[in-house]
């Protein structure tokens, strides 16, 4: 007799690497377990290992101890989380992988199993081939691997089952008609401003905010014709010196045979809005500022004085908001500034703050424009110290540039023009934002951000905390207060309210309500009466997680609105990842963070906080049809962690120069004893740890308040290590827009794609490839040269997603 053959050196490696995968498994399983967590990761380690081993000694038990493994996956994966594809992957596709692998001839006909009356000595070897199995009867091989070939057909049935079903969509479908109530107030005036008509009036469409056109050559039945009509390009590129949120988060106007628009370094252009020919360019000179924390130009602003438009005259103008805090009247006409406007066409916004901070104040968002008031507010640096600029909110005369009163919320009483000599409250909360105006009531709707810094708040004063992620209204004509509607009392999750308001006149049982809509972060739609700031659908106080850091509080109750896309709290089983081990990873990290549902306060530990301060809704807010009294709105589900880095609650004298945002890591917050790293919460290679979807469309009923239809949304193409472009749903940093023709547009998912849906049930109808990011909100217009209606997007990219850079403006149509 010979002796028994060496074993193959692929069976020791395949035997070896399925053992350190089994290990692996065993280890963070081990320290899950340890967490609280799920026993699945040990438990399928020891069989991947088991595996393995006999895999090694060439005993045919790898087969049914493999398969016994594969089963267990499969019926842990479907009591987690049901027949879901997506998060069935990470669950099961490497223990699938290696299944097959097993199956493989070159690892099969080298397994055995033992028979009665036959040893190891009596094994003979064939002569005449190296690479000959032994010559064992043919039944002591053969049909070994037909446990584990069920297992894994049977986990084929399951994923192909959860390919086909749908999940994580609600189906339904809008009504298209106005239906008015029984009790209408007809003697109650729609008060919203109009809508936009053939132009595109504001950075909402009109002062109302509704991001809304009347326009109706575009349909759902030929919107798949559009084309692209023309493309200009800025040529104002991200640069190597500017900060890392350097965005294109633009919304032009559009106004007669103009379209009016900004760049990130505050350049000004007007475009034909039939052709896109330039018709002229301002450059501001804006000084460089190293200590910006954004780049951005969200858009400008225009008012029409009804005055002769002689040249000199600016009867109708452009308002630019700069980046070194200037507020700039140019000639619509010819870009030339207005000389009688402030200082030679400019205000120097600069004026009555407490101290001159370069860089740490400036209004990125367009002003509010009234018959006879511009009306700006600011950005104040997030998170650097509590002694920054103030968030006082001025209204100039918009002809002179006088100012006429200021909102300070440091001071709220006293609106009276600033005395020379004297300041305003620093650090004082602010709107970053776009307002929303009723020149019918006489109000501006103020969305609210908080003074910093964000994550700790013992040393807020009770004005901080009255007006800090709010809704403030002012009255028009004086700047007093009006009314004030907090959304997230004693805020430390960064939850200011990014969303420029909505306003409509809403039918309702009781009559017609003139209201306001306001999304948040928290995914929260507040629907108020706009006349007192009283909610229109309830949003009662609940009861929120307590334990706030050394020294802080929390509040007891929160509101929480009826109409939300609130998510359900998340668990382990949200974990996600592309395969067990990053799975694992996240599993492990979320059950060594505090989480204890939405509002968990910020801790040393490190908290969970979902929906993250990206929203839910940030500043692209939602579209609203004043009409119809449905909005159409892009809710974002992104988990962030929020840590707080103890450090000296001194203010250093020097703390300016000691602020470089690029390089901490984490927010300074000089002044308060912690230091925030305020991150989203990704997996170890950079996917999020929570399972898709993380974006959605939206249809609602705003008159009942139901969420009518919610769809996932965009494609991981652009944000995935291999551009595969599965719909999975992605978030969106932009709004969306809808016209009276039944469509919706949106741009400003984390795909580089503009795309066109169907308002009724949210279905989408088309899409096209974008050279950038498209992070911006899209407008659309009627041109009076073709009398064609254009869909204008802007494709710049987004610095801190990130998502590739542009200077692309570009406009589609229908063919002529």
């Amino acid at each position: 007799m010979m002796k028994t053959q060496q074993r193959p050196l692929i069976l020791l490696i395949s035997g070896a690497v399925t053992v350190l995968f089994g290990l692996s498994l065993i280890a963070g399983g081990a320290w899950l377990l340890a967490l609280g967590g799920s026993w699945y990761y040990l438990l399928a380690g020891i069989g991947i290992a088991a595996t393995g081993l006999l895999v090694i000694a060439r005993r045919a038990e790898a087969y049914w101890v493999y398969a016994a493994v594969v089963l267990g996956t499969l019926a842990w994966a479907i009591f987690e989380i049901g027949f879901d594809w997506w998060p069935l992957v990470p669950r099961g596709d490497l223990v699938f992988i290696i299944g097959l692998y097993l199956l493989m001839p070159w690892i099969a006909r080298h397994l055995r199993r033992p028979v009665r009356g036959v040893t190891e000595a009596d094994v003979v070897v064939s002569p005449s081939a190296i690479d000959v199995p032994e010559t064992l009867p043919k039944r002591n091989w053969r049909g070994t691997g037909l446990p584990l070939t069920i297992s894994l057909l049977l986990a084929a049935v399951v994923g192909i089952v959860a390919m086909l079903l749908q999940h994580d969509n609600l189906a339904g479908t809008l009504t298209s008609s106005v239906q008015l109530a029984a009790g209408d107030s007809s003697d109650i005036a729609p008060s919203h401003i109009a809508e936009a008509g053939n132009d595109w009036r504001a950075y909402g469409g009109s002062e109302a905010g509704d991001r809304y056109s009347s326009l109706t050559q575009i349909t759902p039945d030929n919107v798949g014709k559009l084309k692209v009509a023309w493309t200009y390009h800025t040529k104002d590129i991200r640069g190597p010196n500017d900060p890392i949120e350097s965005t294109y988060e633009l919304t032009p106007l559009k106004v007669g045979d103009s379209l009016y628009l900004c760049t990130p370094h505050d350049q000004v252009i007007a475009l034909d809005a039939e052709t896109g020919a330039e018709q002229w360019k301002y450059d501001p000179q804006m000084k460089e500022v190293q200590a910006l924390q954004h780049l951005t130009c969200r858009g400008v602003s225009y008012h029409d004085s009804g005055a002769s438009g002689a040249p000199g005259d600016c009867g109708k103008r452009i308002f630019l908001p700069t980046a070194d805090a200037r507020l700039i009247a140019l000639d619509a006409g010819t870009g030339e500034p207005c000389e009688g406007f402030g200082d030679h066409g400019q205000v120097n916004l600069w004026l009555g703050m407490p101290k001159l901070q370069p860089g740490f104040y400036y209004s990125t968002s367009a002003p509010a424009i009234t018959r006879n008031l511009v009306i700006i507010a600011g950005n104040v640096t997030d998170n650097a110290s509590t002694y920054e600029p103030s968030g006082v909110v001025r209204a100039y005369d918009v002809n002179t540039g006088a100012l006429v009163w200021n909102w300070d919320s440091g001071n709220p009483d006293d609106t009276a023009p600033l005395a020379p000599g004297k300041t305003y409250t620093p650090n004082s909360p602010n709107s970053w934002s776009t307002a929303s105006v009723d020149e019918i009531l006489g109000m501006i709707y103020l969305p609210m951000g908080n003074a910093p810094p964000d994550q700790w708040g013992a040393k807020r004063t009770p004005n901080t905390e009255k007006f800090s992620a709010a809704i403030v209204a002012l009255d028009l004509a004086t700047g007093k207060v009006r009314w004030v509607y907090q959304t997230v009392h004693h805020d430390l999750w960064d939850m200011d309210v990014g969303s420029q308001p909505s306003l409509v006149d809403l039918d309702m049982p009781s009559g017609r309500v003139p209201a306001l809509v306001a999304p948040t972060k928290a995914g929260d739609l507040y629907v108020l009466d706009r006349r007192t700031g009283q909610p229109v659908i309830p949003a009662p106080e609940q009861p929120v997680p307590q334990g706030a850091a050394q020294g802080d509080h929390t509040a007891p109750t929160q509101p929480f609105s009826l109409l939300s896309f609130k998510p359900a709290p998340l668990t382990e089983r949200d974990m996600w990842g592309v395969t067990p081990f990053d799975q694992l990873a996240c599993r492990i990290a979320f059950q060594r963070l505090r989480y204890e549902g939405m509002f968990t306060p910020p801790s040393v530990q490190g908290s969970l906080v979902y929906p993250g301060n990206l929203g839910g809704f940030d500043w692209g807010g939602i579209a609203v049809d004043p009409e119809r009294q449905i909005a159409f709105a892009n809710p974002d589900y992104m988990a962030f962690v929020s840590r707080l880095i103890p450090q000296s609650a001194d203010l250093p004298a020097d703390f300016e120069a000691k602020i470089n945002r690029e390089n901490v890591g984490a927010s300074p917050n000089f002044g308060v004893p912690f230091k925030a790293d305020l991150h989203p919460f990704l997996s170890v290679i950079g996917l999020p740890c929570q399972s898709p979807p993380w974006g959605y469309v939206a249809g609602v009923d705003l008159k009942t308040g139901q969420i009518v239809y919610q769809h996932k949304n965009g494609t991981v193409r652009d944000s995935s290590p291999v551009p595969f472009p599965f719909k999975m749903g992605v978030p969106t940093l932009g709004g969306p827009i809808m016209t009276a023709g039944g469509v919706a547009f949106m741009s400003g998912t984390l795909d580089y794609y503009i795309r066109a849906y169907d308002v009724a049930t949210g279905t989408q109808l088309w899409e096209d490839r974008l050279p950038a990011g498209g992070q911006a909100t899209p407008m659309t217009y009627m041109s009076a040269k073709s009398g064609r209606q254009f869909l204008i997007v802007v494709a710049g990219g987004h610095g801190s997603l990130p998502t590739k850079p542009g200077d692309s403006i570009i406009a589609y149509a229908l063919p002529k």
